[in-house]
């Protein structure tokens, strides 16, 4: 059984996934977890210290996700080895990973919507989707295609505008896949849609 502060933040999370995380309370985390507010207190002293943790957690993920796959996870400018030896097999396996982490990882998947519903009342919340799905993730990929185009006949485009040619459709398809009947099919598409941007690189990856 998972320990309990775990717990807390599993059930705080579903719930801003569903509700926002501004209508959810206190009160509500503990009636979801069959316990009194007092015991809450004594595991978080606030609903933001358990939004803090939830942060913090999906910061270590990242950071370890990116270093499972070999993908650098500081800037260009910062590791540019590191970047040039990324394979185009590297870069497809991190995306498809990342798709299904992102959709199928009910901690990740639940963050993703908790910040879809409140990115346009909370600033905050707005700035952690660009980090974690949308501007940071093109500026990442921006990086990795800048190296890939130098030999090829997208060396002439601009890699950002790739790059949201890259990832835009992998996040449309992110959310396709919560309400899909056919999620197997969502997720094929993903891998279709990476091989075809790849294949004028130099092949399917």
């Amino acid at each position: 059984m998972k320990n309990i502060k775990e717990r807390i933040l599993l059930a705080a999370l579903r719930l801003f996934a569903v509700d926002g995380y501004e209508a959810v309370s206190m009160r509500t985390i503990a009636g979801q977890l069959g316990i009194t507010k007092g015991a809450l207190y004594k595991h978080y002293e606030s609903k933001r210290e358990i939004f803090n943790q939830i942060v913090e957690r999906m910061a270590q993920t990242d950071q370890e996700k990116a270093r499972e796959f070999g993908v650098p996870a500081g800037t260009f400018r910062e590791v540019p080895e590191a970047y040039r030896a990324a394979a185009f097999q590297r870069i497809k396996a991190f995306s498809l990973a990342m798709f299904k982490f992102w959709t199928q990882d009910e901690f990740a998947s639940n963050f993703r919507r908790m910040l879809t519903l409140e990115q346009y009342r909370n600033p905050e919340m707005a700035a952690l989707l660009n980090q974690y799905l949308t501007g940071g993730v093109i500026d990442h990929t921006e990086d990795l295609l800048r190296e890939a185009i130098t030999s090829t006949g997208y060396r002439d485009k601009d890699p950002k505008v790739l790059a949201a040619e890259y990832f835009a459709p992998i996040y449309l398809m992110m959310n396709l896949y919560d309400s899909a009947k056919d999620q197997k099919a969502i997720a094929e598409m993903v891998e279709k849609h990476i091989d075809y941007f790849m294949e004028p690189l130099g092949g399917k990856a």
